[in-house]
């Protein structure tokens, strides 16, 4: 199968995989032929990529970082205890909510097994196929992103138990926020962008008295928008004055913004959400974690097309942890563009004289 926007998506090609709804229930089965209709719907649930069957990448299949029952139970839970939340916003006064701890960190316990048996696993996208809540999504996204990251850096099981929690609960202050607000499809307003702001400091009050839910976890809620330079907020927190987990859960929040679909605006790929991060080297964020974080994230995505230094037409097959940059692609057409009789595996890694120049993914990715 390979991976194409949307835009370039035709009636009439079938669906690599599934497309799931937010309770984990199929809406497209693998193999559903695509229709006019199905496409405009799919891109008013905010889908702008979709793997797609075709003969010449037969074989080529996409990884997923978690199994498909624990990825279905992880963004259940986060939709239960947030949405709770959410329901009852005015009940923080009355009490502290004891199940939150108790529920994450089974959650947690879940993740960070699945995540041990794959541990040299890439940083890869995650729910292009699913139709969900951001909140959610990005949740989820950011935990598992942060403990591979973790991983990487060598923190041991539990110093990885606090950092993925923390970065599951980053933004649970958003609960707290209008939800006209969160999910404006515009541009917000001063004052509703500084209302949105204010979810960091919420969440770090909502989660700094509960059981079960180390302090730390709560500062990681109320820093991970701080910035090396003190742009950041809520308070200007400068250099050795953020935690560690939150300048990690930081880069990858910021990561995961830019390459999901939000209601005001399309996704980034990988190496372009890893570049503009690397414009932010030294001021925004941490040389050194970036480095890690460069060297971990798969910034083309397997079943990618893209363009080769000599002309032809690949697509991605797999990722050469080692060298990132230069993965194994499966070569389609001529230098002239004409498509190959018999299509055949390249490993960039050993073949240092071809480079790829470009991605293609439609022409607002180029």
């Amino acid at each position: 199968m390979r991976m194409m926007p949307l835009a370039s998506i035709h009636p009439g090609m079938k669906l690599g995989k599934k497309i799931y709804s937010e309770e984990g229930i199929v809406l497209l089965a693998e193999g559903v032929e695509l229709t006019g209709t199905l496409l405009r719907r799919l891109g008013d649930k905010g889908i702008h990529y979709l793997y797609i069957q075709d003969p010449r990448t037969e074989g080529i299949e996409a990884p997923e970082l978690l199994s498909e029952e624990t990825h279905r139970q992880a963004l259940s839970t986060l939709r239960s205890v947030f949405r709770d939340l959410v329901d009852q916003p005015g009940k923080r006064h009355a009490g502290t909510y004891p199940y939150v701890g108790k529920t994450m960190r089974q959650l947690m316990h879940s993740v960070m097994e699945e995540l041990h048996r794959s541990k040299d696993s890439m940083i890869m996208l995650m729910n292009m196929q699913t139709v969900d809540h951001y909140l959610y999504m990005h949740s989820l996204n950011v935990c598992v992103y942060t403990v591979l990251l973790g991983m990487a850096y060598g923190y041991n099981s539990e110093e990885l138990s606090n950092l993925g929690l923390g970065a599951l609960l980053h933004d649970v202050g958003k609960t707290q926020i209008s939800m006209d607000v969160l999910l404006k499809p515009g541009r917000l307003s001063h004052e509703e962008y500084e209302e949105m702001k204010r979810h960091a400091e919420r969440g770090f009050y909502l989660l700094k008295d509960e059981p079960n839910i180390p302090l730390l976890v709560a500062h990681c809620a109320y820093q991970h928008h701080e910035r090396l330079d003190g742009s950041g907020y809520p308070r200007g927190l400068q250099g050795y004055e953020i935690h560690e987990y939150a300048k990690w859960i930081g880069i990858v929040d910021s990561y995961d913004a830019m390459t999901s679909h939000r209601v005001y605006k399309n996704p980034m790929l990988p190496h372009q959400a890893t570049e503009t991060l690397y414009a932010g080297s030294g001021t925004l964020y941490d040389t050194a974690m970036l480095k890690i974080f460069r060297d971990k994230v798969a910034i083309y995505p397997v079943g990618i097309s893209v363009t080769l230094s000599t002309g032809q037409t690949a697509i991605v097959v797999d990722i050469n942890a080692a060298s990132v940059h230069r993965p194994i692609v499966r070569v389609l057409t001529d230098e002239s563009g004409a498509d190959l009789k018999t299509p055949y595996d390249l490993d960039l890694s050993k073949n240092l004289s071809v480079m790829i120049n470009r991605i293609d993914a439609g022409p607002s990715n180029r």
